[in-house]
């Protein structure tokens, strides 16, 4: 998930814990329930990849920067050693058909032999680097979005959370929609069809036009509502159910966080994953020979009427299965940044 710094009140294991009360209610008459935002922070610092997760709460305290750069380089790491499967995913969104069912070693075999075993991180150098600016914008506008409809003390309830951090994921978006678009290019080329980066984006407005690096937006907005709304839900009930149970209250330890948040960013990911793949086919038509260039509607029916509702969730193998790893290295190199700056 988005990388957040942690408050203060943390315990020996570095998880951060309210208050302990008998009560199921706070001394100022609130639920503890409105405080579980601060007990699982894990869901803050979890990469997978996937640019439609939302900022849950920043604070500009210290160092920004440090948070920032720890999120990056832990960002850097777990799409780097999961890239194969991204690659393998975008493979399956676009080349699976009535006639040609890609499953998981399928792709995997076809793009070894094509290109050999390093072609399985082509894409990654973009997707890397989109990782910055991504980050500094959504962050940037969660904090102007945050003070404006929350004021400088209040921490956002989950409605204008919700709200705020769909804002933030939105205008990131907009922004470096046309590095999603090169890190979908990038990804399926073949050996020796783009020379560079430079070289892509120039083939491609001198080709397609400049319309064509914002191929797939409509779909790119219309996830992150679904996508915000699971991820946070189902992460808000498991915290409830983990306060309800009652066990080591003061303490949750990392591996339930990192479980939850996990398992959020999974249904997250299941939530969106059709509009997903329909922005993925949009952004690689010209890269598929003799393919049309269709609306989103129209590559949904297209889809529907060829594989039915399961069409939809093509790819969505390899997308699973990248995960767990890349929540766990990324919480992991997330934590060594943040020692070795000392934050």
């Amino acid at each position: 998930m988005a990388v957040g710094p942690e408050d203060t009140g943390k315990s020996p294991s570095g998880v951060q814990t309210p208050p302990s009360h008998s009560s199921s209610r706070n001394p100022d008459g609130t639920h503890k329930c409105a405080h579980l935002g601060n007990q699982l922070p894990a869901q803050q610092v979890l990469d997978t990849g996937e640019h439609l997760m939302v900022p849950m709460e920043v604070h500009p305290k210290g160092a920004l920067w440090k948070f920032l750069l720890s999120g990056a380089m832990a960002g850097a790491v777990s799409r780097t050693c999961t890239a194969p499967l991204d690659r393998v995913k975008v493979y399956m969104q676009v080349y699976s058909s009535r006639n040609n069912l890609l499953n998981l070693l399928g792709g995997l075999r076809s793009m070894i032999q094509e290109g050999g075993v390093l072609s399985m991180w082509r894409g990654n150098g973009i997707n890397v680097l989109k990782i910055a600016p991504e980050y500094a914008i959504k962050f940037s506008v969660f904090e102007q979005c945050k003070h404006y409809f929350c004021g400088e003390q209040r921490a956002p309830p989950f409605q204008e959370r919700l709200l705020v951090g769909s804002l933030a994921a939105a205008i990131s978006q907009t922004l470096i929609n046309p590095m999603e678009v090169l890190k979908t290019r990038m990804t399926l080329r073949r050996t020796g069809q783009y020379m560079g980066l430079l070289y892509c984006t120039r083939q491609i407005v001198k080709r397609e036009g400049a319309r064509a690096l914002y191929r797939g937006y409509l779909p790119n907005m219309l996830g992150i509502m679904p996508h915000a709304c699971t991820d946070l839900a189902v992460y808000k009930a498991l915290q409830y159910l983990w306060l309800k149970s009652g066990r080591d209250m003061e303490d949750p330890s990392s591996l339930v966080s990192l479980s939850s948040a996990t398992l959020a960013t999974t249904c997250g990911q299941v939530a969106s994953y059709p509009l997903t793949l329909v922005r993925t086919r949009m952004q690689a038509q010209d890269m598929v020979e003799g393919g049309a260039k269709l609306t989103m509607s129209e590559i949904f029916r297209k889809i529907l009427a060829e594989q039915g509702w399961q069409g939809l969730y093509r790819g969505v193998t390899p997308t699973l299965l990248k995960v767990l790893p890349a929540c766990g290295i990324s919480y992991t190199v997330y934590e060594a940044m943040k020692k070795t700056l000392g934050v």
